[in-house]
């Protein structure tokens, strides 16, 4: 079931903004799994996706359906609430990689250990056909054609999307349910 939250816009159909900048295709991965004063990892994920749709610099935001999955990294710790969220923007690939940041600071996400717990994470795994490696941002994201608890919903959102000069169902993860479960929302 896709979430289909649309961001109001006078300029909907418009390629630039009204600062004449261009919008960019981006799509963005949400992972949560831990709970704090602010929320449950569902509501870190919807609080995020809100936060998007309040920016006047995205517009058009869609949402995959939210996912459960077990950790990638170390096994002592509660299964992930995952989904990946598209829009077009106008900020620039830094600028939207600070205002994930910022996301995951209002989340109160603590960096505790490599692939460890947190209440946010939020990654960059695509922006246009742009690609980046920096150390500080790698476009496209550097796991991305291995991890099914992103490929999924990436496939969900956008089954005719080509990665890399490759068709997104041409990434096996893409359709690889192992580990994953459909969330069921109210």
């Amino acid at each position: 079931m896709n979430r289909h939250f649309e961001a109001s816009n006078d300029n909907a159909n418009d390629n630039k903004s009204s600062n004449g900048m261009t919008w960019v295709t981006c799509y963005v991965g949400l992972g949560s799994n831990l709970e704090n004063e602010l929320g449950s990892p569902v509501e870190h994920l919807q609080q995020a996706v809100v936060a998007m749709q309040e920016n006047k610099q995205i517009r058009a935001v869609r949402v995959s359906s939210f996912y459960a999955s077990a950790p990638m990294g170390p096994q002592d710790q509660p299964d992930f609430v995952n989904a990946v969220v598209g829009f077009e923007t106008t900020l620039t690939a830094f600028e939207l990689l600070a205002f994930c940041q910022l996301l995951e600071q209002q989340a109160k996400r603590a960096r505790l250990r490599r692939w460890g717990e947190r209440s946010l994470d939020v990654d960059i795994l695509l922006y246009g056909d742009i690609e980046i490696s920096e150390p500080q941002l790698t476009i496209p994201h550097a796991g991305l054609h291995e991890r099914n608890f992103v490929l999924l919903p990436l496939r969900e959102l956008a089954p005719e999307l080509i990665i890399l000069n490759k068709p997104i169902t041409d990434y096996p993860p893409s359709d690889d349910w192992t580990g994953l479960k459909l969330l069921k929302l109210n």
